[in-house]
């Protein structure tokens, strides 16, 4: 029985270092089912989600998962703690070791109590190990407890600064691309005279920014659950729409550079596609889709009422068709999961930009202050 203790324990203390160091310090993708943050984290989102499709006032649904991700965080880290406290006292009891105590009955609880004041490093000193591999195993523990809340520390930090680099340029879509951003909007407030101003620099900009997402979630796969400021922004709306963006101007308009949207696509095609697969989703095909052929007929006049003419045509439609195909599935499967509604290819009628309103209901309107909207 205590070789089997120990075992168990050594065992709960490895997978919990090793999983704490490939979610905090490992900068690459984990691709590996059995992972105690995976668990949790299924174990934890699914009843969290379900309580949440029952809310139905949009506002109070998206605050109330807009907890999930930094409250998932602490609970992540309070189980580590937990599992290696436990895992230093299995280990400790099937050692045998003696103590001193001031109680002359010793068991199981008062190795665990041992291990947690070691762990935490509080120092009490009235439970000690007499011999020496027990000694040996608290020292272990209490270096362990000591870099253990060092690295938390240190993570959170990089989790916020990752989080608010993200949130900049989801922000910036507001006046650039509606709320919710739509990839019609982007293209449309973009044009001046008779050519699109400084699109490729918006693409350029974008490649960069899914690039640094597809880093920055990579290495904290935790920052997905967290939310945006306003319920209709996410990253993953605006992932999906520098997509649909690029997706139109590959199509063909007024003879632009298609260069930079095709490297836009592709670092953002590839952002969708690997965070699918780090958050455990399956690509999962729109249903209904999320443009007709009369959608892209309205896209085709609107544009059209700006000098901006969009390639038309069977060849036409089929290319957009065929983008995409490539992405949809990914950027369908995180909105299913995470609960962040996909933007729409046509911006709902009479809605004003986030930055027109106010909490009094005040709308400002951008043609009195000088702004083209």
């Amino acid at each position: 029985m205590e070789l089997l203790a120990g075992i168990v324990g050594a065992l709960m203390i490895l997978i919990v270092l090793f999983d704490a160091f490939e979610t905090v310090i490992l900068p690459r993708r984990i691709t590996q089912q059995f992972r105690l943050a995976r668990i949790f984290y299924r174990a934890t989102w699914t009843p969290y989600a379900a309580i949440a499709r029952r809310v139905r006032s949009v506002e109070r649904r998206d605050n109330f998962l807009a907890f999930y991700g930094p409250l998932s965080l602490l609970l992540l880290v309070a189980l580590w703690a937990v599992v290696l406290i436990f895992g230093f006292a299995l280990l400790q009891w099937s050692l045998r070791a003696k103590l001193q105590s001031p109680d002359m009955v010793v068991d199981f609880f008062t190795y665990l109590y041992l291990s947690g004041t070691t762990f935490f490093t509080l120092g009490y000193g009235d439970v000690t190990p007499l011999t020496g591999w027990g000694r040996a195993a608290a020292v272990v523990e209490a270096g362990t407890g000591f870099a253990f809340l060092a690295l938390v520390i240190g993570y959170l930090p990089a989790l916020n600064s990752a989080f608010s680099s993200r949130e900049v340029h989801v922000s910036l879509l507001d006046e650039r691309a509606g709320s919710p951003p739509t990839a019609l909007e982007l293209i449309r407030r973009h044009y001046q005279g008779d050519e699109l101003v400084g699109i490729d620099l918006v693409m350029h900009d974008w490649e960069r920014w899914t690039a640094e997402l597809l880093e920055s979630h990579l290495s904290y796969p935790v920052l997905g659950y967290f939310r945006s400021q306003h319920d209709n922004q996410s990253w993953v709306a605006a992932l999906t729409m520098i997509l649909d963006a690029s997706a139109l101007v590959l199509v063909g308009m007024n003879d632009s550079s298609t260069r930079q949207a095709q490297l836009t696509f592709a670092m953002a095609r590839h952002a969708a596609v690997d965070l699918t697969q780090v958050l455990g989703t399956k690509p999962l095909v729109p249903n209904p889709q999320r443009v007709t052929h009369e959608d892209l007929e309205l896209i085709r006049a609107t544009l059209k009422a700006v000098n901006i003419r969009l390639r038309e045509g069977e060849e036409a439609d089929n290319r957009l068709a065929d983008l995409r195909k490539m992405y949809e599935p990914f950027v369908n499967a995180l909105s299913h999961h995470l609960l962040m509604p996909l933007p729409p290819w046509i911006p709902p009628a009479g809605v004003p930009d986030s930055w027109q309103t106010s909490p009094w209901d005040e709308v400002v309107s951008g043609e009195h202050v000088g702004i083209v909207n």
